[in-house]
């Protein structure tokens, strides 16, 4: 396979803008008037299209990486194409770096529709779960009127873990689309189709740089789709002054369906459920209430212990984020800014208070651990019981005179 000349990836183009190296693919003048641009991200639209279009690239990426939208929204409406396409995948990637965008202009009157052929299909993508999976499914217009559907499984760890692709007509796929955000705990968003491919492409990227083996069938999907890898930092804003107010809520976002499953990773369940077997077995004489308050407080301390790593908080502050959109697209306007407020503070500090989120996440393991050590007694009381009772009737009930059913259950 060719490789890509280094000269046409923009922020490889940008960072030699700025290094003054030579750029001899380029008209002089372009490359003098680019490096101007370059140096001061808030461009104007017509001065960067009149660049060349890797060159105009360079420059619009520099704006993103300086947060300054007002290049991207001005260039959103571009006559040249890829300019305009790279625009608005430019305030996709401010968006969710948290920068406020200005409103669109209406226009004076609607505009005429173009018969370019049939309407993008939306795309879908499913609430991240506890473990930072979740699912994107893009739709591929096919010669003939069909559509292929690829799900792609990927993870805010490695990537792209999985895909699935399918063959439907359109009509199909639609009502797919409508079962999948039929509200309920685990409805799926519409989101466009210029946004999912760029969430592909970062998911992709981060198979690379994690060195995760892509499955079978991947790199002939990205081909069809046009999507190049893509490694895109996680970038959250700090914290807000209503930030530690709203944070005193976010224990109660495990309360909201699409989070009530989450839970802490394998490890650390294993941890707790060898803490509490060891305070389970302690001789020291304890009522229920004191006991109880011991697990609690040990649960708490393990909780603080694991959030404590920086690693792990920006984990979590990443997976908030993404659920405050998620939040945001089904209409719950408040979990969205609790789980923004939560993903500031993960990210940026303070540690202090412990975080709540972190505590109710560590407390619903501890019920699921204490579950599962009374599911066994409860089961063998059972088993006891049952027989018990089987022995009672084989002692009062000769064999002559029982019926049983095909199944072997007895028949009065």
């Amino acid at each position: 396979m060719p490789t890509k000349s280094p000269q046409s990836d923009p922020r490889t183009l940008l960072d030699a803008l700025r290094a003054g190296a030579p750029l001899s693919d380029f008209p002089a003048d372009a490359v003098r008037h680019a490096r101007a641009l370059a140096a001061e991200p808030a461009s104007t639209p017509a001065d960067v299209e009149s660049l060349p279009e890797p060159l105009a690239l360079a420059v619009l990426e520099g704006s993103v990486l300086a947060g300054q939208p007002a290049l991207a929204e001005a260039l959103a409406g571009s006559g040249n194409k890829a300019l305009a396409k790279a625009a608005r995948k430019a305030l996709y990637r401010l968006r969710s770096r948290g920068v406020a965008l200005s409103e669109p202009a209406r226009p004076s009157e609607p505009p005429r529709p173009l018969l370019t052929g049939p309407e993008p299909l939306p795309a879908l993508l499913t609430s991240i779960d506890g473990t930072g999976e979740r699912v994107i499914e893009i739709a591929r217009p096919l010669r003939g009127g069909g559509v292929e559907a690829v799900q792609f499984l990927y993870s805010d760890e490695h990537g792209v873990t999985r895909i699935q692709v399918t063959e439907l007509n359109r009509g199909e796929y639609r009502r797919v689309v409508k079962q999948a955000t039929h509200p309920g705990p685990d409805a799926a968003v519409e989101v466009p189709h210029a946004e999912a491919l760029e969430r592909l492409a970062a998911a992709v990227g981060l198979n690379v740089r994690t060195r995760t083996a892509f499955p079978q069938g991947l790199e002939a999907v990205l081909r069809h789709l046009g999507v190049q890898p893509r490694d895109v930092p996680l970038g959250i804003p700090p914290p807000e002054p209503e930030d530690e107010r709203l944070a005193n809520e976010a224990h109660k976002l495990h309360e909201e369906p699409e989070m009530r499953g989450w839970l802490p990773p394998l490890a650390e369940l294993e941890r707790l459920a060898f803490k509490v077997n060891e305070l389970e077995s302690s001789p020291l004489a304890l009522t229920p209430a004191q006991r109880n308050e011991e697990l609690i407080q040990a649960t708490h301390v393990q909780a603080h212990a694991f959030f404590a790593a920086p690693e792990v908080r920006q984990l979590y502050a990443g997976r908030l984020w993404e659920m405050a959109l998620h939040f945001e697209r089904l209409g719950k306007e408040h979990p969205a800014r609790v789980a923004r407020a939560e993903a500031r503070r993960l990210a940026h500090g303070p540690t202090e208070p412990p975080s709540r989120f972190a505590e109710r996440l560590y407390e619903k393991a501890l019920l699921v651990t204490m579950a599962e050590r009374v599911a066994p007694s409860e089961r063998e009381q059972a088993e006891a019981q049952a027989r018990a009772r089987a022995a009672q009737q084989s002692r009062s009930t000769s064999p002559e005179s029982e019926r049983r059913s095909p199944g072997g259950i007895i028949l009065p």
